[in-house]
């Protein structure tokens, strides 16, 4: 089949709620802060009425990614669950405004669409609470086979291992993928999501994926270590690259014998990283699907990081393809 799209993201599809708070509200919520925590319905509905003023915009880790991607000029698409209400229609005119392809079906009974309470302290760290709502629904069936076999990249949320069936429909799309001789990308989307499902990140890894994202204390949560080098030299290997963030220190890309070490850019002011590590990856894999170097590909990545945390949201707020032609050529 005659490739259609650069990356097709399969992840939750969630609506983000994003507010300031103190670190001390956060400590009253007993709230881990700079985690995404699972909460049920009822759980979501009293932390929001003690959140303060807060902004609403459709998010999502890999729907973020394909967004990214979406404003670097990429073909994107993208597979994951809402409901057909309010948030749900919201969810798919704004990732479809923006020229990225959803055409998952919607629940029409059931869980309501996600969404991701986000609270930003002084420093600019996020705090996620995490209603799945929708999200759970998806399966095996939703995956898009000639969506899966037409994209260069499938890339894959980690996030989205928590619902039992994603599994299922994450393996699937991973073997169609490999049977059309497509990449498939990982991320392992955060350190407690590691934690609940260390085992199975490490053989899904080594058994499907291409590429393998992940931030310090993910990779560091893989491996348990505190020690970022350690960790490192057991990535070697783990898949075919293997792309680590570092936030202020930059990025480390590692493939093999080969390895690239990748200064950050600079930001005047961080806002808010929520979205970071998800426009690194669409930056990355925007590059690498224009057949650019690893290292560049890094540097891509490290440009629409910097611009995403210099403002409030998980989504770029240029255009990031002007941006990108200034910065990388």
């Amino acid at each position: 089949m005659t490739e259609s799209y650069h990356v097709v993201g399969i992840g939750n599809a969630i609506v983000d709620v994003l507010a300031h708070a103190s670190d001390s509200f956060l400590t009253e919520q007993n709230l881990p802060k700079g985690a995404m925590t699972l909460i049920d319905a009822h759980q979501a509905q009293r932390l929001y009425a003690q959140m303060g003023p807060a902004i609403e915009c459709s998010g999502g880790s890999a729907a973020n990614t394909m967004a990214g991607i979406a404003s670097l000029k990429g073909r994107a698409a993208y597979i994951g669950k809402v409901h057909d209400d309010v948030l749900g229609r919201v969810f798919r005119h704004d990732l479809s405004a923006i020229g990225v392809h959803y055409r998952t079906p919607a629940l029409r009974r059931g869980p309501t669409t996600a969404r991701c309470l986000i609270l930003v302290t002084p420093d600019a760290q996020r705090t996620m609470q995490t209603y799945l709502g929708a999200c759970i629904e998806l399966g095996p069936e939703d995956i898009d086979e000639d969506l899966i076999v037409s994209s260069q990249v499938t890339y894959l949320e980690g996030y989205l291992y928590d619902p039992p069936r994603a599994k299922e429909a994450f393996k699937k799309a991973a073997k169609l993928a490999h049977g059309a001789g497509r990449k498939v990308a990982l991320s392992l989307s955060d350190s407690f999501c590691v934690n609940r499902h260390r085992a199975e990140f490490l053989e899904f890894a080594q058994t499907y994926a291409d590429i393998l994202f992940a931030n310090e204390s993910e990779i560091e949560s893989l491996f348990q270590t505190d020690n970022f080098d350690l960790a490192l030299q057991k990535a070697r290997g783990l898949c075919s690259v293997v792309v680590l963030t570092r936030s202020a220190k930059g990025s480390v890309v590692v493939a093999g014998d080969e390895m690239h070490v990748i200064d950050a850019e600079k930001v005047v002011k961080v806002e808010d990283t929520t979205g970071a590590g998800d426009l690194f990856a669409a930056g990355f894999l925007w590059a690498l699907t224009q057949n650019r170097s690893l290292a560049d590909s890094a540097r891509a990545g490290g440009i629409c990081a910097a611009e995403v945390i210099s403002h409030i949201g998980a989504r770029p707020s240029c255009d990031l393809a002007k941006l990108m032609a200034e910065k990388l050529g």
